[in-house]
C-alpha cells in the first residue's frame, strides 16, 4: 500500500504525529512525504526517515503530480498554509484516491472550505468537535460516511510514576506563548490565587517586547511566573507540575491536543475554558476541570492548589482515559481501516482550484469565509505578523501576486 503524504512541511505536531504513527503502521505501508517546502526541523524528519519513510522536498508542482500519479493514495496533511493551497489549485493531479487529515478545528478562522470535503474521497477530523461545523450542514446526507475523526495528538507512555509533589503543587503552562491562541486572562487568573509559593512555569518561545511579556512584567505578583522558553522535550518540562492550566482563546485555530494530551499523559489535571476542543478531550469532574469564565478558572485552580487528594483522583483519570484513547495504535489501526476501504473505490480526478481559487488571494479568503461573502479588512489576523496562515504570511509567499490587489481596495473601500 503506498501512500503519498503532501504536506507544507513536517514541523510540529504533523510532523510528530507522523513519526508517531510510523513506529506502529503495518509493514505493508509505504509512505512518501512530499514537502513543498524544505524541512522547518530535523526531529521529526529524522525519526520517519530511521522508521522507512521517504522524504522528498518537491522540485515543483509536475514533480508532485508524477509522485501522485504512482501512489494508491494520496493524503493531503491539510492547514491553511499557502503553499498547500497553491499546489491544491495548481497542481494538474491525474485520477488519485484522496484523503485529507485536518490539522486545524474548522470551527473558527481558519475555516475548512465545505467543497474541499465533497471533492476529498475522505475528510479526517483530529477533533471530534469538527463533526458538528456549520459548513457541513450543506453536505448531502450519504456523502457524510466520508467523514471521520482520527487522534493526532498522544501521550507519552510510562514516562513517570504519579506522586505527589507536596504541599506546594507545581501549575504549568506549555504551548503557543502568543494571544492569537493563549487567552489574555492567564496573568489575571494567577494574579487572582491567594498563597505562599504559588509557582507557574510557562513553556513555550515568548518574544520579550510582546503583549504576553508585557502583561506578566504587570502582574501584582510576577515572581510567580517563570518563563522556560522553547523545549524539545515536553515531558521533563511538565515533569515538576502539578496542575495544567491551558486557557485558549474562544476562537482559536487548532484542536488544542498535542500539549493539553501530552500534559493529561503525564498526570497533570488540566484547567481549560469550556470552548469545543477542548470539551472534546476534558470531561469536569472526571479527569479535569472545564472553566465557563476568567472568575472560573481562578476559582478551579485554587481548590486544585488546596485539595490534594482531589488532584490525585483526577490525575489518574486523566492518565488512564489518554491511555485508553490517545495512542498511536489506535490511530493507526483506525487509519489502516480507512486505507483498505478507500482502496476499493476507483480513483477520480479532483478539482480542487474550483473549491479555493485561481490565485493567492482567492485561496486566503476561503480560509476566512464562505464563497457567499466576501473577506473584510476587519478580520483580526489581517493585523498580524506573518505567522502561519495569516495574511502576511500568504503575502509574503506570493509577494508579486496581482490578486492582493484586491484585498487592498477592499481595504480601501470598508467604511
Amino acid at each position: 500500500m503506498r501512500i503519498l503524504h503532501i504536506t507544507p512541511h513536517l514541523g510540529g505536531g504533523v510532523g510528530k504525529a507522523h513519526a508517531a504513527l510510523g513506529a506502529v503502521l503495518h509493514q505493508e505501508v509505504e509512505r512518501t512525504f512530499a514537502l513543498l517546502e524544505g524541512p522547518k526541523e530535523r526531529r521529526s524528519v529524522d525519526a520517519l526517515k530511521a522508521g522507512g519513510a521517504r522524504i522528498v522536498v518537491a522540485e515543483n508542482l509536475d514533480h508532485v503530480s508524477h509522485l501522485a500519479a504512482k501512489a494508491d493514495i494520496v493524503q493531503f496533511e491539510f492547514w491553511n498554509h499557502p503553499r498547500l493551497f497553491e499546489c491544491l489549485a495548481r497542481c494538474a493531479f491525474p485520477d488519485i484516491r484522496s484523503v485529507f487529515w485536518s490539522h486545524i478545528s474548522g470551527l473558527f478562522r481558519p475555516l475548512i472550505p465545505p467543497g474541499l470535503i465533497e471533492q476529498a474521497g475522505r475528510f479526517v477530523f483530529t477533533t471530534q468537535a469538527s463533526q458538528g461545523i456549520a459548513a457541513l450542514a450543506g453536505l448531502p446526507a450519504g456523502r457524510r460516511q466520508k467523514l471521520s475523526t482520527i487522534n493526532s495528538g498522544f501521550g507519552f507512555a510510562d514516562e513517570r510514576h504519579l506522586k505527589s509533589h507536596g504541599p506546594a503543587p507545581v501549575i504549568a503552562y506549555l504551548g503557543t506563548v502568543d494571544f492569537v491562541k493563549m487567552h489574555p486572562c492567564f496573568f489575571e487568573v494567577i494574579d487572582r490565587l491567594s498563597g505562599d509559593n504559588i509557582r507557574v512555569d510557562v513553556w513555550g518561545a515568548v518574544d520579550p517586547a510582546s503583549d504576553v511579556a508585557g502583561r506578566a512584567r504587570a502582574m501584582r505578583h510576577p515572581e510567580r511566573i517563570r518563563f522556560g522558553g522553547q523545549t524539545s522535550d515536553p515531558a521533563a518540562a511538565l515533569s515538576a507540575a502539578d496542575v495544567f492550566f491551558y486557557p485558549l482563546q474562544p476562537d482559536h485555530y487548532g484542536t488544542a491536543e498535542n500539549a493539553l494530551i501530552e500534559a493529561m499523559s503525564l498526570g497533570l489535571v488540566p484547567v481549560v475554558l469550556d470552548n469545543p476542543a477542548e470539551m472534546a478531550i476534558v470531561r469536569h469532574g472526571e479527569n479535569g476541570v472545564l472553566a465557563r469564565s476568567v472568575e472560573q478558572c481562578a476559582e478551579h485552580l485554587q481548590t486544585l492548589l488546596c485539595s490534594p487528594g482531589v488532584r490525585e483522583t483526577l490525575s489518574r483519570n486523566a492518565v488512564r482515559y489518554i491511555a485508553e484513547t490517545r495512542t498511536p495504535d489506535r490511530s493507526a489501526r483506525q487509519f489502516m481501516d480507512l486505507w483498505r476501504t478507500l482502496l476499493t473505490e476507483p480513483p477520480a480526478r479532483p478539482d480542487f482550484r474550483r473549491v479555493v481559487g485561481d490565485d493567492p488571494a482567492s485561496w486566503f479568503a476561503a480560509t476566512q469565509c464562505s464563497h457567499a461573502e466576501e473577506w473584510g479588512p476587519s478580520d483580526r489576523l489581517a493585523g498580524r505578523g506573518a505567522s502561519k496562515g495569516t495574511l502576511a504570511h500568504f503575502q509574503s509567499v506570493f509577494s508579486e501576486d496581482a490578486s492582493w490587489a484586491r484585498l487592498a481596495e477592499a481595504r480601501r473601500s470598508d467604511p
